[in-house]
């Protein structure tokens, strides 16, 4: 009896590590999206004006972020 409930605890802890590693992932790639952004930013605020509509409206208009679990 010990010996099932010990496989059980250990399948369950592999599912929660995968399940960890895929959330870790999406948070990784979403934070690679923001820092993208902020670089955008910062570029625009010292760029001294140039092309500057034309950077906003790229902005507005990003690609939509996949759904987090």
């Amino acid at each position: 009896m010990f010996k099932r409930w010990l496989q059980h605890k250990e399948v369950m802890a592999t599912a929660l590590n995968a399940q960890a590693a895929e959330k870790a992932a999406q948070y990784a790639a979403q934070t690679e999206r923001l820092e993208a952004r902020v670089r955008v930013l910062e570029r625009i605020a010292t760029d001294g004006g140039n092309d500057l509509s034309r950077e906003i409206e790229q902005l507005r208009t990003p690609a939509a972020p996949p759904a987090l679990n």
